[in-house]
C-alpha cells in the first residue's frame, strides 16, 4: 500500500522515493518553489528503469512513500550480498551534507592530496558563503585544474555539481577536460567548433544546447556570441568555473557582461587566474561584486576581510607550498641570458633604424602618422624578432602610404631604403637564428636526441621562418617542428598541445606565440624555453615561464633568452634594459612568486607601452618597474594585495573510508554479479557482459550494456571515439595502476598512441559506479527494507535523519539506532546516536566472510517496529538536527546583516544619474541574493529506516 502526504506538504528529499503515474522513482534533488515542489528524479520500477525525469507538484500527482509504513524483506542472498549491495547503494546515492566541511572524494582521486590543494577546497566550502564562492588566485604552476577538480568532485558528492559550465580559452578546452576525466572522473562536453557543429546537427536550432549537456566545457570566446548568451540567460547551474577570469574585471566588455549574466545564475561560482587584479581597485571591486555583491560597499570600498573571505592566493616559495611540492617541482635552474651578435647585414638595419627612425640626428624620424613616438619602435621590435618579421611590417606600412603627399614620399622612400638593407640579411645567417640553432644544440636537441625546448617568439612570420629554417639547420625533419599560433583553429591548436604532451611525440621543438602563455601545460616531457623574442612584459615573461616552470616538473627548468646586441651603441644601449627585465622577473619569482604587482600596470599592453618609453629613454626602468622592497612598503592597491599573500588558509579533515566494500571494485564487481545472475563474465549473447577483473594487473573490463552505453554518450569525444568503449571498456582498479595508466599515455602507450589512457581510474563518482548503485537499489520493491541477523542483543533499527532545506538540498546527516529488547513491550525501546555504520561490519551478517544460514523466518512479527523506530529516531534526532539547523540559520543571518548593511551605506549616499542607477543595479543583485538566501534556509527533517538487525540467536 502506498502512503504519502498531501500536497503542498511533501516531506521529501533526495533518496526519498516516489510514486508518479504508478511508478516508481529515486529522488535525486528536490527544490521548493512557490507554487509546489519540483522533483529530479531516476527511474527505479522496471518500466521507467535508468530514466531520468522532472515532475512538478502543481502539474503531477507524487506520493512520497512513508518510511514509517516501511515493509521488512528478509534477506536470504548468500552473504548477505542484497541487504550489502543496497545500503551501500543507497549510501552512495545520498549526498554529503554540505554543511560538513570534511573531505570525501577528492583526496580518492588521480591527484596528489597535497595540503595547499586541500586548503584552497576548504575556502571553497566556507559555509560563511551562503554558497559556494571562490577566486583561486594562485601564481602560475600551482595547479589551479587540480584544486578546481577537488572543488568540483566535493561539490558533486554533496549533490551540488549536477548542472556544471566551464569557461576557458579555446586552447586549453581540451587540457580541462583532459583533466577532469582522467584524474577526477568527471566527464564534460567540450563545445570547440566540432563540437558546435555537431550539436547544431543533433538538436533543433531553437533548442537549448544547455539543457542537452549538463556538464559542458566552451570556450569564452565561443560563448559571448549572441546566440548561446539568449540560451545561458534562461539556464541556471550548480556550478560555473571560469578560467583566467582576469579577463572579466573590464565593465562594458563582452567577457564582464558573460560573466554578470553567469554569476547570479550559478549556485557556485569559481573564478581562477593567476593575474586577478589589474591593479585597479573600481575593477578589482567588479570580480568581488560577481563573487558575492555585499562584500563591496555601495560607495565602491572593501577591506582586506573582504577579499580576504573570497580569495586564495599562494606562490611557489610559500611555506605551506614548498614544503610539500618537493621534488614533484624542481627548481628553477638559473637563467642563460645570451646576448647576440648580429650578423653585418642586421648591423647595418639596426644603425639605419638607430640613426634614421629611433634616434635620428636632424629633426623627427620619417614617420608621417601622427604616433610619431610609437612606428619606429614598432619597426624596432620587428626587427629584433626576425627580418622576416620586419619584411612584413615595412610591407603593411607600404601598403598604407597612398594619398603621395611629400610626408608619405620621404617615409617610402625610408622604408625602401631599411627594406633592401633587411632583404640582404636573409642571405647570411641571420645572428638570432644562428645563436637559437646553437643555443638548441647545446642543451641536446638534435636528430638521436629525445631533448625537447619550446622556443617563444612574438610574430608569425617569425615563426613560420623558424620552422622553415630548422629543420636542416639542427639535422631533423620537417614533423620534428611543430608551429603554434592563433591564426590556426582550436582543433589544430589542441592536436599539437595534445602530441606535445607524448613521449612518442616526433616534435622535438615547438615554436610559438604567445597564445601559449596562458594555462597551456608544456611540462610533462620539456624542461627548457626559449625566449627568441624578449616581451617588453613582466607578466608574459613570467607566462612563458610558467608552461614548463610549474608543479609536476622533475627537472629544473631551464630558461634562456637571446638578446640581441647591434654594433650601434645607442641602440644597444637600449636593448640592456631587456637584459635588466628579465633579471627582475626571476629576482621576484623568487621572492614574491608574482611579478604582476612590479611594474603596477596589471595589463600586458600597458608594461609594453611603459618599457617602450624606457627604451626610448623617457623613463628609467626604475621609475616604470618597483624593486619588492618598494612594493611591500608600498600604500596602493598592489601593496593591499601583495600583503594577502601573508595568510594561510585553514585545511580540511579528510573522511576515513565509509563503505561497506573494502574498495570500489569490490563493490562493482558484487553488484555485477548480482545483476548478472553471477555469470556477468559471459558473453551478451549469453545474458552476461563480458566483465573481467585482472586483479593481479589492476585492470577490469566490461561490455557495456544499452543503458550504460546511454550514460557514457557524454564522455569526452575523443575518449569515446578513441576508445571505443562501447565495445569494451576498461577500467583501472586502483590508484597506483590509474596512476601508471597516466604515465604510460604521456609516454604514447595510451589510446591510439595518444593521451587518453588506455584503462581509466575507476574513481569513486566514476559513472560506472553510479549506474551499478541504480541497479542495487532496484533489488528491492517499494518501500521495503531488509532484514539480517546480527551480532546483537535486541531487535535493532538502524535508521538515517536527513536536514534539507527549501531546495531540497542536504544540510545535514545522523545515523541512529533504536534497539527492541523486548518486541512485545516496545516502549521500552533505547534510541543511541551514531558517529558512523563501522559496526554493520563488524557485529551483523554484514561483516565479511559471514555465511547466510537462509532468511529469517516470519520477518512480519517485527512489522510493528518500525513506525515506533522513526517516531523515536526522530524524537532524539531532533535534538541534533536541530542544533544543526540553529547554526544553519546563524549563518545566513549573518549574511543577512552583511546585506543590510550595504543597503544602510547606500542609503546615506548622496547619488544622481549613472551613479544611483549603478547603485539601484546592484541593490537589484543583492535583492536576488537575499531571495536565494531564503530558499536555502533549513525547513524539514526526514527520518528513514534502512536497516533491521534480528539477533544471531533469533531464528
Amino acid at each position: 500500500m502506498t502512503h504519502a502526504t498531501e500536497p503542498r506538504e511533501l516531506n521529501v528529499a533526495p533518496g526519498s522515493i516516489v510514486v508518479v503515474r504508478d511508478e516508481e522513482w529515486l529522488v535525486t534533488s528536490a527544490e521548493q518553489g512557490a507554487d509546489g515542489w519540483l522533483l529530479r528524479v531516476r527511474g527505479l520500477s522496471e518500466l521507467v528503469a535508468d530514466t531520468t525525469a522532472t515532475f512538478y507538484q502543481s502539474l503531477d500527482d507524487i506520493a512520497v512513500l512513508d518510511p514509517a509504513a516501511a515493509k521488512i524483506v528478509a534477506d536470504g542472498s548468500s552473504g548477505y550480498r542484497e541487504s550489502r549491495l543496497w545500503l551501500e547503494a543507497l549510501l552512495r546515492k545520498t549526498p554529503f551534507p554540505y554543511g560538513d566541511r570534511t573531505v570525501t572524494v577528492s583526496t580518492q582521486m588521480l591527484a596528489d592530496s597535497l595540503g595547499y590543494q586541500r586548503a584552497a577546497v576548504a575556502k571553497a566550502l566556507d559555509p560563511q558563503h551562503i554558497r559556494p564562492r571562490i577566486l583561486l588566485a594562485d601564481a602560475v604552476g600551482l595547479g589551479k585544474t587540480l584544486e578546481i577538480g577537488m572543488i568540483l568532485s566535493e561539490l558533486v558528492r554533496r549533490g551540488r555539481g549536477e548542472r556544471i559550465l566551464i569557461v576557458t580559452p579555446k586552447h586549453v578546452l581540451e587540457q580541462m577536460q583532459h583533466e577532469l576525466w582522467c584524474r577526477f572522473a568527471l566527464p564534460f562536453v567540450r563545445l570547440d567548433s566540432a563540437g558546435i557543429q555537431k550539436v547544431r546537427q543533433k538538436l533543433p536550432a531553437t533548442r537549448n544546447p544547455f539543457t542537452y549537456y549538463k556538464r559542458a566545457i566552451i570556450s569564452i570566446d565561443t560563448l559571448k556570441s549572441p546566440r548561446y548568451k539568449a540560451h545561458l540567460a534562461r539556464h541556471p547551474w550548480d556550478v560555473v568555473v571560469i578560467d583566467e577570469s582576469h579577463n572579466l574585471t573590464n565593465v562594458g566588455t563582452q567577457n564582464n557582461e558573460l560573466a554578470r549574466l553567469l554569476a547570479p545564475n550559478t549556485e557556485a561560482l569559481i573564478l581562477a587566474s593567476a593575474t586577478p587584479h589589474n591593479g585597479r581597485e573600481e575593477s578589482f571591486a567588479e570580480l568581488l561584486r560577481l563573487l558575492d555583491p555585499t562584500a563591496v560597499a555601495a560607495d565602491g570600498t572593501f577591506t582586506k576581510q573582504d577579499v580576504q573571505n573570497l580569495l586564495i592566493r599562494r606562490h611557489r616559495h610559500h611555506d605551506e607550498v614548498a614544503a610539500e611540492v618537493g621534488s614533484d617541482w624542481a627548481e628553477r635552474a638559473e637563467p642563460v641570458h645570451l646576448l647576440v651578435q648580429p650578423s653585418p647585414a642586421e648591423n647595418a638595419v639596426a644603425q639605419e633604424l638607430s640613426q634614421v627612425w629611433l634616434h635620428p640626428k636632424d629633426g623627427p624620424s620619417p614617420y608621417s602618422g601622427e604616433t610619431k613616438g610609437l612606428f619606429p619602435w614598432t619597426l624596432a621590435k620587428a626587427f629584433l624578432s626576425s627580418p622576416a618579421a620586419l619584411r612584413e611590417s615595412i610591407n603593411q606600412r607600404r601598403d598604407k602610404l597612398r594619398d603621395g603627399s611629400p610626408e608619405q614620399h620621404v617615409e617610402l622612400a625610408a622604408l625602401n631604403t631599411l627594406s633592401d638593407l633587411n632583404d640582404k640579411a636573409f642571405t647570411e645567417s641571420a645572428g638570432k637564428q644562428a645563436a637559437l640553432v646553437s643555443r638548441l644544440k647545446d642543451i641536446g636537441v638534435g636528430p638521436k636526441s629525445s631533448t625537447r625546448a619550446v622556443v617563444f617568439g612574438e610574430r608569425v612570420a617569425t615563426l613560420k621562418w623558424l620552422a622553415e629554417l630548422l629543420p636542416a639547420a639542427l639535422g631533423l625533419k620537417p614533423e620534428n617542428i611543430a608551429m603554434l599560433h592563433g591564426g590556426l583553429s582550436d582543433v589544430e591548436q589542441l592536436a599539437i598541445v595534445d602530441s606535445f604532451k607524448l613521449e612518442t611525440s616526433p616534435i622535438r621543438v615547438l615554436v610559438t606565440g604567445d597564445v601559449a602563455s596562458e594555462g597551456v601545460n608544456l611540462h610533462a616531457q620539456c624542461h627548457n624555453l626559449i625566449h627568441y623574442d624578449i616581451p617588453w612584459s613582466l607578466i608574459r615573461i613570467e607566462q612563458r615561464n610558467g608552461r614548463v616552470d610549474r608543479y609536476g616538473q622533475k627537472f629544473p627548468p631551464v630558461i634562456s633568452s637571446l638578446i640581441l646586441e647591434p654594433a650601434d651603441p645607442e641602440f644597444s644601449g637600449d636593448l640592456r634594459v631587456l637584459s635588466r627585465l628579465l633579471e627582475r622577473e626571476n629576482l621576484a619569482h623568487t621572492t614574491l612568486g608574482d611579478v604582476a604587482s612590479l611594474m603596477g600596470k596589471h595589463c600586458v599592453t600597458e608594461e609594453e607601452s611603459a618599457i617602450r618609453d624606457v627604451l626610448a629613454g623617457k623613463a628609467t626602468l626604475d621609475d616604470q618597474v618597483r624593486t619588492v622592497e618598494d612594493l611591500l612598503d608600498g600604500d596602493d592597491f598592489d601593496a593591499f594585495f601583495a600583503q594577502l599573500d601573508a595568510e594561510d588558509a585553514p585545511e580540511l579533515p579528510v573522511l576515513p573510508r565509509q563503505s561497506l566494500y573494502r574498495d570500489d571494485i569490490g563493490f562493482l564487481d558484487e553488484a555485477l554479479r548480482a545483476a548478472y545472475n553471477d555469470v556477468p563474465h559471459a558473453a551478451p549473447t549469453a545474458g552476461g557482459i563480458g566483465w573481467t577483473v585482472h586483479a593481479n594487473h589492476g585492470i577490469a573490463e566490461l561490455i557495456p550494456p544499452p543503458d550504460l552505453r546511454q550514460r557514457l554518450a557524454n564522455l569526452p569525444q575523443n575518449y569515446r571515439e578513441q576508445g571505443n568503449i562501447d565495445t569494451r571498456l576498461k577500467l583501472a582498479t586502483n590508484v597506483q595502476v590509474g596512476d601508471a595508466q597516466l604515465r604510460a599515455a604521456r609516454q604514447g602507450k595510451g589510446i591510439n598512441n595518444t593521451t587518453w589512457p588506455e584503462a581509466h581510474f575507476l574513481g569513486p563518482l566514476h559513472p560506472v559506479l553510479d549506474w551499478a548503485s541504480d541497479r542495487a537499489l532496484s533489488a528491492l520493491g517499494r518501500n521495503q527494507i531488509f532484514a539480517l541477523r546480527g551480532e546483537v542483543d535486541a531487535v535493532t533499527v538502524v535508521l538515517m535523519g536527513t536536514l534539507m532545506n527549501r531546495r531540497g538540498q542536504l544540510v545535514s546527516r545522523v545515523f541512529s539506532t533504536v534497539e527492541f529488547h523486548d518486541p512485545e513491550r516496545p516502549s521500552l525501546a533505547f534510541t543511541r546516536p551514531l558517529e558512523n555504520l563501522d559496526f554493520l561490519l563488524t557485529d551483523t551478517g554484514l561483516k565479511p566472510g559471514t555465511a547466510n544460514p537462509g532468511p529469517i523466518p516470519d520477518p512480519d512479527r517485527f512489522q510493528h517496529l518500525i513506525p515506533l523506530a522513526v517516531a523515536n529516531a526522530t524524537q532524539s534526532m531532533k535534538l541534533v538536527l536541530g542544533e544543526q539547523e540553529r547554526t544553519a540559520n546563524e549563518r545566513l543571518a549573518q549574511w543577512r546583516h552583511r546585506a543590510d548593511r550595504w543597503h544602510s551605506g547606500a542609503d546615506q549616499l548622496e547619488l544622481f544619474g549613472t551613479a544611483r542607477k549603478k547603485v539601484d543595479k546592484y541593490a537589484q543583485r543583492i535583492a536576488e541574493e537575499q531571495r536565494l538566501a531564503e530558499s536555502l534556509a533549513p525547513t524539514q527533517q526526514l527520518v528513514r529506516p534502512l536497516l533491521v538487525i534480528v539477533p544471531g540467536k533469533d531464528q
